[in-house]
Order: structure tokens, then sequence, then C-alpha cells
């Protein structure tokens, strides 16, 4: 299981040290900046920080620590949370500063999509108790 939550954090680290670099690289690429030699060097940085981070992920796969596909899924979701309150901080701060534009994006763009995947991943285990009382204690009234 520790492989296994090694693997999801991997995964948004992936995200943590590519965005910036990406970020800074489109930042020196706009035409009011127009430093493309700077862009250039930013986003071959964040190639190698992805390659990076993939060869990680690819050795943790091949231990196969996943016990189960629940332990996935409380993984996800517990990282998902962890994910959440720092956009929630970041949405502070916008409004703090007073930032319309920052706080409807990631209200839009994340925090929303934040919430449809806390309810996909924290309706599972609701399904699977009704899948369990539908088809294996229903049988056994037919049974009796």
């Amino acid at each position: 299981m520790v492989t296994a939550g090694m693997k999801l954090k991997d995964a948004y680290s992936l995200e943590e040290n590519c965005l910036p670099a990406t970020s800074v690289s489109y930042c020196f690429d706009c035409d009011d900046v127009a430093l493309k030699n700077f862009a250039k060097y930013f986003l071959h940085q964040s190639c190698d920080e992805r390659e990076h981070a993939e060869k990680l992920m690819k050795l943790q796969n091949q231990l196969d620590d996943w016990e189960n596909g629940r332990n996935a899924m409380e993984c996800v979701l517990h990282l998902d949370k962890t994910v959440n309150q720092s956009l929630l901080e970041l949405h502070k701060l916008a409004t703090d500063r007073n930032d319309p534009h920052l706080c409807y994006f990631i209200g839009t763009h994340y925090l929303n999509e934040q919430v449809k995947s806390f309810k996909e991943l924290g309706d599972h285990s609701g399904m699977a108790e009704y899948l369990f009382d539908k088809h294996i204690l229903g049988n056994c009234d037919d049974e009796s």
C-alpha cells in the first residue's frame, strides 16, 4: 500500500514539478516579453522533469503494489483532498488580494471539478454496499 500511495504522490509531483517550468516558458514566449531562448530553456526543463517522474512511476509499477480497487480509490480520494485544500488556499489568497479573475478561474476550472471527483470517488463504497445487498443478500431470500 505504501508503494501505491507513492505512485499517486508521484503523479501529483509530476504536475507540481512540470507545470511551473511550463508556465514560465509560456510567459517568456509572450509577444510582450519575447525571450524565446528562455522559453525554450524552461520548456526543456519541464520535459526533463516529466521524463524523470514518468521513469520513476514505471519502476514503481513493476512492484505491483495495488492491493485492490478500493484501496486505489481511497488513495486517490486522500490525495485529491490534499490538492483541493491547496486550491482553496489559493482561492482565499486571490480573494484577499481582490483578484476576481483568478477566483473565477480556480472556482470554474478546478474546484467544481474537484467536487465532481470527490462525489465519484466517495460514492464507490455506497455502490458496493448497494450491490452486495441486491445481488448477494437478495439471493438469500430465494434460498430460504
